[in-house]
């Protein structure tokens, strides 16, 4: 006889009420006909009562059983008529499919942060309305007139912004390529996702830095790929390291945020950078160079970029709109050789047949405008301002109980705990006073580490957010 599996992490009740249905709808119990009673049921199964009443309560609420006192539970007559109809088990469908759910925390983050707008957010990596160019871009919007042409655009991305991004990429990044190497996409995220579903298969190795945000997308996991850590130290990953992965596990491609990295704010080395591509050359090994904040730097010089220095073609690089203006606009880019941008333009089209010409006007002319260089100067000081607040606010709040390096850019603080903590405790604490964060182990550290994001947050909340978030740490390790 059946009986429900005790290791496995589904609940022994959603056992029972699938099992139960499926021997409904195989006919084992026709319409009209009686279950065996709750206390039967349960002998036979070797579980609690209360779990086959949890069990008869999950399949009431779909109507394919219905009790009444003193007759018992029949499986419905009404539901399944003469010839048996089913509604679908939308929760089985829910809970299948290869692409997984984004990790239990960063949901319990969002629904917290839907559920209370008002907390305040160190959680959210972008940024807030008052630090994008919404006035600049009012402004453009009014003095030039955008295309009447609605229709389906070049998959490949709308080409004068493609031409600004070959602009722009030259002054800001050292990066010369032209407008057939690069793809626009819908912010990095979707440029990762295309990499993962294309250029890689189920089983292939890949490197992450680690903590890294690539441990955070589940996309990874959902593509099948095998997943290696580079460790992260003050002056970034090894390239050491990478060989000895390609020799152990013959990775397949590496991810790397040299600059500024989420969610450490650490900048690689100039030596490793080197030691870096020249150990991807050997090894005939892409690296995917993630480049989100690099025109954050707080002085104004900004880290180069490794495809700057990239000579035979080893990186994609990807960058994005996000960091620098307003992540709402939802443009990223992708530089890559000929054969790839046109490989995921491909791909890219058979998802959403391109993205809308709208926003990739408006980038286009933000790039080109005298307004871009003054808002990213203004950028810059409105974030070591809040930096300098954030850092300020934990010092005096906290003291000795935390350890971070202060970053020289990007818009995160990486910090170490020194109490002991329990990760899912703490966040419940926080959210309880009023503050989110992101615990350490969303990015694939121990417990014991924070990320706090200070672009997100209004300026004038960032001091009685920390202290909030002082006192849950206390009433965690308190308790």
């Amino acid at each position: 006889m059946w009986k429900p599996d005790r290791h496995s992490q589904q609940p022994l009740y959603e056992q029972i009420a699938d099992h139960l249905e499926q021997r409904i709808s195989y006919g084992e119990f026709p319409p009209g006909s009686l279950l065996p009673s709750e206390r039967k049921l349960a002998e036979q199964l070797g579980v609690n009562r209360s779990t086959v009443i949890m069990a008869f309560a999950e399949l009431r609420s779909t109507g394919i059983i219905e009790s009444r006192t003193g007759s018992g539970t029949r499986v419905s007559a009404t539901k399944w008529g003469v010839a048996p109809k089913h509604t679908p088990n939308w929760k089985r469908y829910s809970e299948g499919g290869g692409f997984l759910p984004n990790l239990p925390f960063m949901r319990k983050i969002r629904e917290a942060l839907a559920h209370n707008p008002e907390l305040i957010d160190f959680a959210s990596g972008e940024l807030a309305g008052d630090l994008a160019p919404n006035d600049e871009i009012a402004a453009l919007m009014s003095e030039h007139r955008y295309t009447s042409y609605l229709g389906y655009d070049n998959p490949q991305g709308y080409i004068p912004l493609r031409q600004a991004l070959v602009s722009y990429l030259e002054a800001h990044r050292n990066i010369r390529t032209t407008e057939a190497s690069v793809l626009v996409t819908s912010g990095s995220q979707q440029s990762l996702y295309l990499i993962t579903q294309c250029l890689l298969s189920p089983g292939d190795a890949v490197a992450i830095e680690d903590p890294s945000y690539c441990y955070s997308l589940p996309m990874f996991q959902s593509a099948g790929l095998r997943l290696f850590r580079l460790p992260v130290d003050r002056y970034g990953i090894d390239p050491d390291d990478v060989r000895a992965l390609y020799k152990k596990h013959r990775i397949k491609m590496v991810f790397t945020n040299p600059n500024f990295q989420n969610p450490t704010g650490t900048v690689l080395a100039a030596e490793r950078r080197k030691r870096l591509l020249d150990v991807a050359s050997e090894l005939a090994l892409p690296i995917v160079e993630d480049d989100p904040f690099s025109l954050t730097s707080y002085d104004g010089a900004p880290p180069s970029p490794l495809k700057a220095m990239d000579e035979i073609g080893s990186v994609l690089y990807i960058g994005s709109f996000s960091k620098i203006a307003a992540s709402g606009l939802r443009i990223g880019w992708m530089v890559a050789p000929r054969a790839i941008a046109e490989r995921l333009a491909d791909a890219r089209q058979q998802m959403d047949f391109g993205l809308s010409v709208i926003p990739q006007q408006v980038a286009a002319q933000f790039l080109n405008s005298a307004y871009f260089e003054p808002h990213l100067e203004r950028l810059r000081m409105q974030l070591l301002f809040k930096r300098d607040l954030l850092v300020e606010s934990l010092h005096r709040e906290l003291g000795d109980l935390i350890r971070f390096e202060i970053p020289q850019g990007g818009l995160h603080l990486w910090c170490k705990l020194t109490p002991d903590i329990h990760d899912g405790k703490l966040l419940e604490e926080a959210v309880r006073r009023g503050v989110v964060f992101v615990p350490g182990s969303v990015y694939g550290s121990d417990s014991g580490f924070v990320r706090f994001t200070f672009a997100r947050a209004r300026t004038e909340d960032i001091p009685s957010g920390i202290a909030r978030f002082a006192e849950a740490l206390r009433a965690t390790t308190d308790g």
